[in-house]
């Protein structure tokens, strides 16, 4: 679950900035991101932060909004898998509008190539060592079969690890079990760690979004440091999670408090 809070926030940030835009459910005047083909079938979570949001309206109603519920429970999930934390400022407010098509142009996706991951993160302010430490948040966490079969059955056209490309294959035929799911680190899955890194080294990222962090580009070197390097990979991280959990954020009068994260009523 820390992973899915991770990337709800990240996929949350990464459309109209931090707003809580991508936890609207659909509506007859909101095309919701949910249904965003970056995020359907993969972020998940939205349950525990509308039981947060719950808990906190029963004390202090409208006070707190779901954007700032949300950048916190990104904070506190890494903690609770070992790790780096983070200073999390408060006083976002939340949109009253959601934009799927934003959600579908800006969010990379499993299959995006190095020069996209660099272009769609430098469109947020953030920079490619941003970019390659907040990757390093697929050191925990899964993913759906449909996301990584091209890569496995490349036929030489992945740089892959052979002994890992048929390990995969096990759980993921060339057709049907679009839903089956591996762990984007097949070695500490549940374990904030740098091994995502030396299995990129190693060829063993699951993603192509992942391997091409490390395949012969400007993004290697930053990989290598953080496989030989855990603390500058969680010291990273932690301050590209805090910049991007400033991307414009709705302040002031702007937006609105919600009561139920999911609707603006």
């Amino acid at each position: 679950m820390a992973a899915s809070i991770i990337r709800l926030h990240f996929h949350d940030c990464f459309v109209q900035g931090c707003d809580a835009s991508l936890l609207l459910d659909e509506t007859s005047t909101i095309q919701s991101e949910k249904t965003a083909f970056p995020n359907v079938n993969s972020v998940r979570g939205f349950e525990v932060i509308e039981a947060a949001k719950s808990a906190v309206e029963a004390i202090c109603p409208r006070v707190v909004s779901c954007a700032d519920i949300l950048a916190v429970a990104a904070r506190d999930s890494s903690v609770l898998v070992g790790g780096p934390t983070w200073e999390v400022k408060l006083g976002r407010r939340d949109s009253t509008t959601a934009n799927r098509a934003q959600a579908n142009s800006d969010l990379p996706g499993p299959a995006s190539n190095l020069d996209v991951l660099i272009s769609r993160f430098a469109n947020k302010g953030l920079s490619q060592r941003d970019m390659v430490a907040l990757s390093g948040s697929h050191t925990i966490g899964q993913a759906r079969c449909v996301t990584f079969r091209a890569r496995i059955y490349s036929n030489g056209t992945e740089r892959i690890d052979a002994g890992f490309a048929s390990t995969r294959r096990r759980g993921c035929p060339q057709s049907g079990g679009d839903g089956n799911l591996a762990p984007l680190d097949l070695v500490t899955p549940v374990t904030f760690d740098n091994n995502y890194f030396k299995n990129l080294v190693q060829l063993k990222g699951l993603l192509h979004s992942d391997q091409v962090l490390f395949n012969g580009g400007s993004a290697d070197s930053i990989v290598s440091e953080y496989n030989t390097n855990p603390q500058i990979f969680e010291t990273d991280f932690a301050s590209a999670m805090v910049k991007m959990s400033e991307i414009s954020p709705l302040l002031g009068t702007s937006g609105i408090i919600r009561r139920v994260c999911s609707s603006i009523s």
